[in-house]
């Protein structure tokens, strides 16, 4: 299972796109709420989730998504829990995904140390320990940065290919026509 952790004021581009193209490589997508089930992105759009975070089971996750956007990302980092998913989902080595302000989280937790990242220019200063990439979307182990909504496909793609591989990544991107 993928869980794709919402936040009220969630970048919708950042989070519905991986919800998208994860659920496109037949991988069982959950969008996971940190409070209310109910969650409001950035723009107004409201999302009803499948689960809340409190019924999260880590041996059945394959993989985290944080989408950024403000002030999203700011309430996703005000949860305890959540914090403790993903220092769980970095020991087990699976993948954990932050765009746009998102991984100043992984920064402020000391996630990043002596890794490679990118963000949302502006949030530099915010990747304590990392060395930052001026690239769209940018690997390290099992985290992987990107910079905001407009990388969000790339992102996205970064993501399937940690969880399901290159294969069925690219047959994905074929049949959307992309690149």
């Amino acid at each position: 299972m993928v869980c794709v952790f919402l936040a009220q004021g969630f970048e919708e581009m950042e989070a519905l796109t991986p919800v998208d193209l994860l659920r496109r490589c037949e991988l069982d997508v959950k969008m996971v709420a940190v409070k209310e089930p109910v969650v409001t992105g950035a723009h107004g759009i409201s999302v009803v989730c499948n689960m809340t975070i409190d019924q999260v089971v880590m041996k059945d996750v394959d993989a985290i998504v944080l989408p950024g956007g403000m002030p999203g990302t700011l309430n996703l980092e005000k949860s305890e829990t959540l914090k403790v998913i993903i220092e769980t989902a970095v020991e087990m080595g699976i993948p954990v995904g932050a765009i746009c302000a998102a991984p100043s989280i992984l920064g402020h937790m000391g996630l990043l140390e002596g890794k490679k990242a990118v963000c949302f220019p502006g949030f530099e200063q915010e990747l304590a320990g990392a060395e930052y990439v001026n690239e769209p979307v940018v690997i390290d182990g099992n985290i992987i940065t990107s910079k905001g909504a407009g990388t969000a496909c790339q992102f996205s793609f970064a993501l399937a290919e940690a969880v399901c591989g290159p294969q069925k990544a690219a047959a994905v991107r074929r049949s959307i026509q992309w690149q």
